[in-house]
């Protein structure tokens, strides 16, 4: 099932999930839509590669700026997320420091302990991410020309004559310029990027005008490799506190929104939601009003970062519910910014992709319009014990889960997923006729032509037309009224994705319904 037709072109990284939602593997690249379609190439894969594609259920990304950005974001996601197909990040020695040692040509060092290894030296971190930390050092050590040995030999090794050290072991005059340096490099540790590439363009300059251009370029090649190093910062922020971006956007009568969710500078993962427009509502008063919903039921950052200005009430009433100051800011520029110019990329990259699917949904099963609701069923029993029914509502291809449904099977007995198909379609839409409401676009039934010809029926029964397929798990065959026999579907499809993605949602929820009741039941037995 390759489902990377339906990614950017972007970097970021991937997130295979299996049947259960679990993350079950993270990683970066360059290309998004390239590197997940390598796995399903047809390519022969090592044995673990091929073990984890065949538990690949669902595949979702974030997208980033660059390739560093997408480096870090993976690391961080992996530290929090632990996926069992990864091992190089779990080691968990994320924590360290560089020192820049105390002697008369100081180095750089890796520091794991709070205490400088030499009298006189600086600490700087700690770093959250050992992977940037390592970055960070080697362009420093490297660019800038610092000593690695631990004692001054006295013969130059092979790092001087390939530009890589200012040899102060046989160049004595060069002191002067090798602290210069080291100003450089505890200016970039100490978070004043800034202030060292003020310097470092006047170097620069004045190099040039004394036509020395050797040493210039070399002042050049450190001012990029800083630039390089400041990108990274955007994924992963030493803060002490959390924030949350949120991005959204109206297309119609929806609105979409995307929630980041950022701890202590870290980047951990996001949210999707899809809601109605209200023409009558001002975006802003419907974001403040999300803000007010979502927050009453999670957790509360110190800082909300949003693209608009939204009322003073709003962060007063988190205020209160938090017991402690939340911040709610519109920034227009810096890091803050570009979390928030993420999002929004994000955003627009997640809801296309969903409404690429939903077009190639529409024409596979000809369709008279695009499938924005989407109503799923199954049935779940233990040997025709607990019986219960499910349905899962998708909107524009998001979960739409405030307005899932659960049924306890009532008119059924014994094993007989047919008839209990008829009694919650039955019961699911006579409730909206009866009441008016808005029937969906497609109805997905888990089962083959049995189940599917049971749910139709109670639709005829109730003079609905909807239309309505169902999916046999055994070979993935999808059915429509209109034949015996299963449509044919490409098995690389998004949208076969998309039914299936539908069905596992709905099977997963029916389960989780199911354990409930008998646990219940056990519980009444005691």
């Amino acid at each position: 099932m390759d489902q990377s037709k339906n990614l950017p072109n972007d970097p970021g990284c991937y997130l295979f999930r299996d049947k259960s939602k679990n993350i079950i593997y993270i990683g970066k690249a360059k290309n998004l839509k390239k590197r997940v379609g390598s796995y399903f190439s047809g390519k022969t894969l090592d044995p673990k590669t091929s073990v984890l594609v065949t538990q690949i259920a669902d595949i979702d990304f974030i997208a980033t700026e660059n390739e560093i950005e997408a480096l870090i974001l993976e690391n961080n996601l992996i530290k929090k997320h632990l996926p069992k197909y990864n091992i190089n990040l779990k080691d968990g020695k994320r924590y360290a420091y560089l020192e820049v040692t105390g002697e008369e040509f100081p180095r750089i060092l890796i520091a794991r302990s709070s205490e400088c290894s030499t009298p006189g030296g600086k600490l700087f971190g700690p770093f959250v991410s050992g992977t940037e930390r390592n970055e960070i050092m080697e362009f420093l050590v490297r660019s800038l020309g610092i000593r690695t040995c631990r004692r001054l030999p006295r013969k130059a090794c092979l790092r001087y004559p390939i530009g890589l050290c200012l040899a102060p072991c046989i160049l004595p005059d060069v002191k002067d310029e090798y602290l210069s340096s080291i100003s450089y490099a505890k200016d970039i540790l100490s978070g004043k990027s800034k202030e060292a590439l003020v310097r470092l363009k006047k170097d620069m300059s004045e190099l040039s005008k004394k036509k020395d251009y050797e040493s210039a370029l070399k002042k050049r090649d450190v001012i990029i490799g800083i630039r390089r190093i400041n990108e990274a910062q955007n994924m992963e922020r030493n803060k002490a506190y959390d924030e949350n971006a949120i991005s959204y956007m109206v297309r119609d009568d929806k609105i979409y929104l995307l929630l980041f969710r950022i701890k202590k500078g870290i980047l951990e993962s996001k949210e999707e939601f899809i809601f109605s427009h209200d023409n009558a509502i001002s975006n802003e008063e419907i974001l403040e009003d999300f803000i007010i919903q979502y927050y009453s039921e999670n957790p509360i950052p110190k800082e909300i970062l949003i693209h608009s200005v939204i009322s003073p009430s709003v962060g007063k009433f988190l205020s209160e519910k938090k017991g402690r100051p939340v911040k709610i800011v519109s920034p227009i520029k810096g890091d803050k910014k570009h979390l928030i110019d993420l999002a929004k990329k994000n955003l627009e990259l997640v809801f296309f992709a969903q409404e690429k699917k939903l077009t190639e949904l529409k024409e596979v099963l000809n369709l008279e319009t695009i499938p924005d609701i989407i109503e799923c069923f199954d049935i779940s029993h233990i040997s025709g014990t607990s019986m219960v029914g499910s349905m899962v509502r998708f909107r524009r291809g998001i979960e739409d889960k405030a307005n899932y449904r659960r049924f306890k099977i009532r008119s059924v007995k014994g094993i007989d997923d047919t008839s209990a198909i008829a009694e919650v379609v039955r019961r699911r839409y006579s409730r909206l006729r009866d009441s008016g409401a808005k029937m969906p676009d497609l109805i997905i039934i888990d089962g083959g032509i049995g189940q599917l010809n049971s749910a139709l029926s109670e639709l005829e029964k109730l003079g609905l037309k909807i239309p309505i397929i169902s999916i046999a798990k055994q070979f993935e065959d999808v059915y429509t009224p209109k034949s015996n026999v299963p449509l044919n579907i490409d098995k690389r499809s998004s949208a076969l994705n998309l039914i299936q993605r539908a069905r596992d949602e709905a099977h997963r929820f029916a389960i989780s319904y199911n354990r409930l009741l008998r646990k219940k039941e056990m519980v009444n037995k005691r």
